[in-house]
């Protein structure tokens, strides 16, 4: 089993940045690959970025380099570094772990799953 647990959601005005955390626990971290999702009201959960144990990250393509995705093995900890944001980027975001190695886009693909964290943008 894997405990996800997501900080760093909040109210920020357009423009601004916020970095996420995701805290690991459990088995070993280091071989997981994490991603992100988000998900809006009414809207299906949407694939943010992934990073493997090599650090190779892949991203949505509406991140087009607004959003960075770094990992601390030493401290079992994912982030979600998120640049220039905009009103749409308005909903809960959510960290993931995949423990089949490689990477995957779709929510299907990963184990354990965080509870979530709000991140608001006002215009």
């Amino acid at each position: 089993q894997v405990q996800l647990v997501e900080s760093g959601g909040g109210l920020v005005q357009a423009g601004g940045s916020l970095r996420l955390s995701c805290a690991a626990s459990g088995r070993t971290f280091s071989g997981y690959t994490m991603g992100w999702f988000r998900q809006a009201p009414g809207k299906e959960r949407e694939f943010v970025g992934t990073i493997d144990w090599s650090n190779i990250t892949y991203y949505a393509d509406f991140v087009r380099g607004r959003f960075a995705i770094s990992r601390d093995n030493a401290n079992n900890t994912v982030y979600l570094k998120m640049s220039t944001l905009k009103p749409e980027d308005t909903a809960v975001y959510y960290c993931a772990a995949r423990g089949l190695g490689g990477r995957s886009s779709s929510a299907y693909g990963y184990d354990y799953w965080g509870q979530g964290t709000q991140v608001t943008v006002s215009s």
